[in-house]
């Protein structure tokens, strides 16, 4: 790992000396030192990043790395819901339920732990609600409602699509997973996520409608904890611009693992990112630090951008 890292950071020494004149850091130094420092501690980082319209890439470390994802992987069930909204193999009002039906084959055991459904009253919902729920809270009930509905032999279809080679949805959300699970959620190489929103952002994502469908979902995001708490943003309210500042994104977070992509746009430029981290969350101080650092990492692409 540490030979990757310094590889990877000369290169972008050589790339982008001779823009920096005198100026001692590179851009996305204290993103590399900071991924660094995690990495030689025995974590596993991978990052990219890359500009929304040349496609020039401005920040790689091990971008091509499968690891874990937690929720990030529901962008590809996402991504398949709305195709099917678009083609009309589905309509959004077709409803959903929160409990899969007793002997269902895909029935799993209850993962209301978090999101927001396992507090509602109502125990069916709309596609386009729970879909929203997915986007805004990475909700694992309606993760599992979706799942259920489409299948995950489709979500794993439309991946292939989508060219994801390292990217994919494994499994339903659990509360625990056994030998006969899956061990994580989903997995993902930084790479092809941050590709993934750069392509949805153009409107190439399946195409224009499907694209603007999956933003919509994902622009009403709350997880600001990780890369995006360095922006100032609402967490609750953030589709508009706001100083300047526009940002749509999706987060996992399991034990060990921490995860984001998303696409940031400045008064400059903008970019497409994804950061994870799997790391031994042996006690809150390392997981504070991985925090820290994606925080740091956002600092760099808010500057890039600004």
């Amino acid at each position: 790992m540490e030979s990757s890292l310094e590889g990877r950071r000369s290169r972008r020494r050589a790339e982008h000396g001779r823009h920096a004149g005198d100026r001692a850091d590179e851009p996305f130094e204290r993103s590399f030192q900071a991924l660094g420092s995690l990495a030689y501690s025995h974590a596993r980082v991978s990052a990219s990043a890359a500009d929304l319209d040349s496609g020039q890439v401005v920040l790689a470390i091990d971008e091509n790395v499968a690891l874990p994802t937690a929720e990030v992987g529901t962008l590809v069930l996402l991504v398949e819901v709305a195709a099917r909204l678009a083609e009309g193999r589905l309509a959004p009002l077709d409803e959903v339920s929160r409990e899969a039906p007793a002997g269902d084959s895909t029935r799993v055991d209850d993962p209301r732990a978090g999101g927001l459904w396992s507090s509602l009253l109502l125990p069916t919902l709309g596609v386009l609600d729970a879909a929203t729920l997915v986007g805004a809270v990475r909700d694992p009930v309606a993760t599992n409602a979706l799942a259920r509905l489409v299948g995950l032999d489709a979500v794993h279809a439309r991946g292939e699509a989508l060219g994801l080679k390292r990217t994919a949805l494994l499994d339903f959300a659990r509360t625990t997973r056994g030998p006969d699970d899956a061990p994580q959620s989903s997995v993902g190489s930084a790479f092809e996520l941050q590709g993934l929103f750069r392509d949805l952002v153009a409107g190439r994502c399946v195409d224009t409608a499907v694209s603007n469908r999956v933003l919509g979902w994902l622009s009403t995001g709350s997880d600001l904890s990780m890369v995006a708490s360095a922006f100032g943003l609402d967490p609750v309210s953030h589709r508009d611009r706001d100083h300047g500042i526009q940002l749509v994104n999706l987060t996992g977070a399991d034990r060990g693992v921490r995860s984001e992509a998303g696409a940031l746009r400045g008064r400059r430029r903008g970019l497409s990112y994804a950061v994870t981290v799997a790391f031994d969350d042996t006690d809150l101080a390392a997981r504070l630090r991985v925090l820290d650092v994606l925080r740091t990492v956002g600092l760099d692409l808010l500057e890039h951008v600004s």
